[in-house]
């Protein structure tokens, strides 16, 4: 008996069907697994010691504190002052004004004005970004944080 011949060739083309499947369980678990990525996570941050920011010398530190309340109190020095408050403002606008006006003033006698925000822990941090942003607005181009030694 004769044999009979397959006349077919060979496949040489690489079937993709599986890599497709593959691919879209894979596109399936990034997209629900994506939105899981954007919670929160709840972290203690290490405690280490800061290096002291070089100060000009021949400017003037304003250093604006922000209290548990809300309320800011700022003093006007040589040197990083803590301890006593040349002013103070409720509102986050009478800050805002009274730094437009110590910016001027300092800017009027040709010194420059380094200023040092520091608040309280319980402080939320949308208050200090307000805070810096109103800084921002009265023309402080440049803020320090002001952190506790461990």
């Amino acid at each position: 008996m004769a044999r009979i011949r397959n006349r077919r060739k060979p496949v040489a083309e690489m079937n993709v069907v599986p890599y497709i499947d593959v691919m879209l369980v894979l596109l399936v678990i990034f997209m629900v697994t994506a939105p899981m990525l954007n919670q929160g996570v709840k972290v203690e941050l290490p405690q280490v010691s800061s290096e002291v920011l070089p100060q000009d010398n021949n400017a003037v530190i304003l250093t604006v504190s922000i209290k548990e309340d809300k309320s800011y109190h700022w003093t006007t020095g040589s040197e990083v002052d803590v301890d006593t408050v040349d002013d103070s403002a409720v509102t986050l606008d009478g800050m805002i004004q009274a730094a437009t006006a110590i910016l001027a003033a300092n800017k009027a006698q040709g010194k420059q004005v380094q200023v040092y925000v520091r608040a309280d822990k319980r402080v939320d941090y949308g208050s200090v970004m307000q805070a810096m942003g109103g800084l921002q607005q009265a023309g402080v181009t440049d803020v320090g944080l002001i952190t506790e030694p461990l």
